[in-house]
Order: C-alpha cells, then structure tokens, then sequence
C-alpha cells in the first residue's frame, strides 16, 4: 500500500474544499434566483392588485387561462361587448331590418365612429372617418398631400417605416409620372431615425414627410408635435400612420398641427381582424384636397345618382364605396372599452408595464444573449418591446407551440411582445419571460424549424 503524505492529505483537503465552495456558490446562486423570481412574481401580484385598470381585463374574451396573449399590437382580443352587438346586428338589422337598416345608423356609421376615434386622437369629429384599409387611406392622403403641392417632388420617409406604406408611396411615385423621389433615411442605431437627420432631409423640395408614430419592430416613438413643427418650417405636408400608437399612446393632432393621419383598428382597439382603418384631415385642408379615388359615398348626393362626380363637404369626401358594416359596427361597440378607460390611465399603465418588462429583461434575459431592441426611456417607447436574438424565429416557434406565450416576430430577430393595458396582467409579463427563459437554457428552441411560417 502506498503511503500518503502530509502534502497529498493536505492538497486533498484543499481540492475538496474548493470543490465544497464551488457547489456552495452554485446553491446560493441557485436560491438567489429562485428568491428573485419569487421576489418578482409577488410583485407583479401587487402591482395587479393596485392595477386603476385590472377590471376591464374581464370585458374581453380570454378563452385559455394559461394560455399569455402578447400580440395585442397586431390583433387584439375580442370584446365580450362585440358578440353581443353583432348577433343583435345579424339578426335584427340584416335579419329584420333587411335595406332599412341603412337609414337607421349604417349610412352614418362611418362618420359617427370616426367621431369617437377622434377622442383618442385629439381630433374634432367632423375631421376623422372610418372606411377601407390603412393602406388604401395611406394612398387617398399621400396622392392628396403631392397633387396639392404640384412643385414639391420630395417624399420623406425612413427606412422603418412599414412595408406597405413605403409600397404605397412607390406607387404614388409611378402613377404620377415618376418625377418624384423618396427619400428613405437611416437609422443609426436601428431603433429611429435622429431628429437632425430629418432635420436635414427635409427642405424647400419636400411635399411631404410620412412616418409611423410608433415604429413596427422596435416600439421607438418619434416626437410628432417636433417632427410636425420641423416639416412644416420648410412649407411640407406630415402624414402620419398611427397604427401601432393608436389607442395606448396621448396624441393631440389638432394640437400639435398635424395635416393628416391614418391608422388601423385590430391592434390596441380590438375592431376584429380586417376591421376598417381610419384616416385623418385637419379640418382647414379638407376643402382643399381631393381623394384620388372618386366613390359613391364621397359623392355629394350619392342617391341622385348623378353622372358627374361632385365631391361632397367635409371629412366624407374620402370615402370611396360601401362600408365593411358588420366590421364597422364590430369596431364601433369595442371603442366604447377604450374611451372608457380612458388615454391617460391607459397610457399609465403601459408605461409601468414596459418598464417591468425591461427589467425582468436585464435580470433574465439579457444574459442569455438576447438585446433590447427598444428605447429604455418611457417616453420614446410605445406599448410594444422588442427582444432581439440570432434564434428569435425558433424561441418564437417554441413559445407558441409549447409553452403557450403567443408574442409575434419580425424578421430579421426581433421577437415582439406585445402589451395591451386594457387586458394584460403584470403576472402574465413575469411569467413570459421565466417561460422565454426555460425556452433558451434549456435549449427547447432546437427542436423547431427555422423555415418560415407564412405569418410570423
């Protein structure tokens, strides 16, 4: 037998020692989190508890208990309100009612539910309608806005704006015989373009600056009431897509001097999926402007059936044909919600909500190798955060389809969550982000495809 010395004993008891403080440090590093998570999960109990807004959560539908809705800000979730309405308008008012319904609220549905968007965006009611698709309205301004400055050939827009809009704007470009230009900025740090790169930008050749509110992937929000200023010092037209602002952030068009807008209304106001968009015209520039598209609705006495188009007065000339009226009236019930609660309770919340997200996000997330894809500070964010990472189409797949979040993805990996105050719950962010956490520790993403849905 070979004898061990003094030294060995010694380096042995060493060895297991540094063996003992290692699964020691291990444990405490283990209970530590535990307590965070438990620390932060009591928190967000409280902060539900103290919510002003915790009681419209039960005016929507939440079919599946476990199941955390992070996709607000691309479809929101169904009023219970809007069943009610739809089967009263299926059938009585079509049922019943049959072509009489039209002189009993349909015909003004448009212009009446208009007038209640303008609530939310600091509108009069006689300067906003309802009809068609955010695209389709996007085309009725911007061909409005570049006929009525025919000596500007200038576009400005950025690089983050939304697909479609800037689809839209080339074909305004080709319709008008291409000699104008847009001129799509950059964006330094990918989250929103710098306010002296517009400032830049726009100059005695620009007609018109369009721009999302709150930009799609990041949730950065421009300040509009400066870029409004801004644009107008050099004699351009703004036109405005409020579609992921709408409904969770204060706007004040009238007062910050805004020309136009448009908007959607199946994220943040819960209108149903290929609920009608709505568009904007300062109450001074209607006369003025022309839609491009010359409709039955926008007519001025649409049941003379004249042969002649003759634009009617006011904020109904942009109407182009018949109204989508069960998807009109499905909206008109859902805003009640939202006017309800009101903008500034509503804006409150998401802010606090946000924030808890971003800080569950450094505590949990950020060291896994995920990036915020956000601005930090509250008021240059909208109610959408983005996480950022080289797997986020899988982890996106795995939450779905296995741990039952349901946020959406943009390409190229951004995965975004989506939070609505009127129905999500600060228990419900705390959770996502331990079940995006399982997702990524324990490799759960590996087992998806990175091959593309047809909607992500």
């Amino acid at each position: 037998m070979t004898k061990v010395t003094d030294w060995e004993k010694a380096r042995r008891r060493h060895t297991s020692g540094i063996a003992h403080r290692r699964h020691e440090a291990a444990w405490l590093h283990r209970r530590r989190h535990a307590s965070g998570i438990a620390h932060r999960r009591h928190e967000a109990a409280w902060l539900d508890e103290t919510d002003a807004l915790r009681e419209f959560r039960d005016a929507f539908i939440i079919a599946e208990a476990d199941t955390i809705y992070l996709d607000g800000n691309s479809l929101g979730r169904l009023p219970k309100r809007t069943i009610a309405r739809l089967q009263e308008i299926i059938s009585r008012e079509w049922g019943e009612q049959l072509i009489r319904s039209w002189n009993s609220g349909w015909f003004e549905a448009p212009a009446r539910i208009g007038g209640k968007i303008a609530k939310l965006i600091g509108a009069e009611p006689g300067e906003v309608i309802v009809g068609d698709s955010t695209s389709v309205n996007l085309f009725k301004l911007a061909m409005a806005a570049l006929m009525a400055l025919p000596q500007r050939k200038v576009i400005v827009s950025d690089e983050l704006n939304f697909p479609s809009d800037l689809y839209i704007l080339q074909g305004c470009i080709e319709l008008l015989g291409g000699e104008h230009t847009l001129h799509i900025l950059k964006a330094s740090d990918g989250l929103q373009v710098e306010l002296d790169d517009l400032q830049n930008a726009v100059e005695e050749k620009t007609a018109l600056v369009t721009l999302s509110h709150v930009i799609f992937k990041s949730g950065a929000m421009y300040d509009m009431p400066a870029i409004t200023e801004l644009a107008h010092r050099a004699g351009a037209m703004v036109l405005w897509d409020l579609s992921h602002s709408v409904g969770v952030v204060p706007i004040d068009l009238d007062a910050w001097g805004v020309d136009l807008a448009i908007g959607c209304t199946y994220k943040y106001l819960n209108g149903g999926p290929g609920a009608p968009a709505f568009l904007y015209v300062r109450k001074e520039l209607q006369e003025r402007f022309r839609s491009p598209i010359w409709g039955w609705f926008g007519q001025q006495n649409p049941f003379a059936f004249d042969l002649d188009y003759q634009p009617t007065n006011g904020i109904q000339r942009f109407l182009i044909g018949t109204p989508p009226v069960l998807s009109l009236l499905a909206l008109d019930e859902a805003l009640e919600i939202t006017l309800q609660a009101g903008i500034p309770a509503i804006r409150k919340k998401s802010v606090r909500l946000t924030s808890f997200l971003i800080e569950l996000f450094d505590e949990h997330l950020a060291p896994l190798g995920f990036e915020l894809g956000t601005p930090r500070q509250p008021e240059r964010r909208g109610s959408h955060i983005s996480i950022r990472h080289p797997e986020g189409y899988r982890i996106n797949q795995a939450l779905i389809e296995e741990m039952k979040v349901i946020p959406d993805f943009r390409e190229p990996d951004n995965i975004r969550l989506g939070l609505a105050p009127l129905y999500t719950s600060f228990s419900e962010v705390q959770e996502a982000i331990q079940r995006i956490r399982v997702v990524v520790e324990k490799r759960i993403y590996t087992h998806y495809s990175n091959q593309r849905h047809a909607v992500t």
